[in-house]
């Protein structure tokens, strides 16, 4: 009998590939994003000295509910803290997340909010 693999591991099997050819640097900072069923993540991370530059979540703002406006309000948390933190560009990293939905909904809310990938 073969086992079905779960979505999730298939989600960090793409994350990995992608990740293969994604870095940040410190000019170049690279914007990840994580979502689980409750809550949304965003972080500006240097990969070159392995520290998160700026993040913020849905908790961290208080954020009750996981669905596109919440996702709305994280995009425009972390662009705000990114230009607070003199970070204008990044390289978008979806974790193997398809561009869509909440995912969607961040990085557009980030970029109307004046960061650019």
């Amino acid at each position: 009998m073969i086992k079905k693999e779960s979505r999730n591991s298939m989600r960090i099997k793409r994350h990995n590939r992608i990740r293969k050819n994604l870095s940040g640097t410190k000019e170049l900072p690279r914007l990840n994003v994580f979502r689980s069923n409750t809550n949304m993540y965003a972080q500006i991370i240097d990969d070159e000295t392995g520290k998160t530059l700026v993040s913020t979540s849905s908790l961290e703002l208080k954020l009750d509910k996981n669905n596109i406006e919440t996702a709305k309000k994280v995009g425009e948390s972390i662009a705000k803290k990114a230009k607070d933190a003199k970070i204008t560009e990044v390289v978008f990293d979806r974790s193997g997340y398809l561009y869509h939905g909440r995912i969607k909904a961040l990085a557009e809310s980030a970029r109307e909010a004046g960061l650019k990938f």
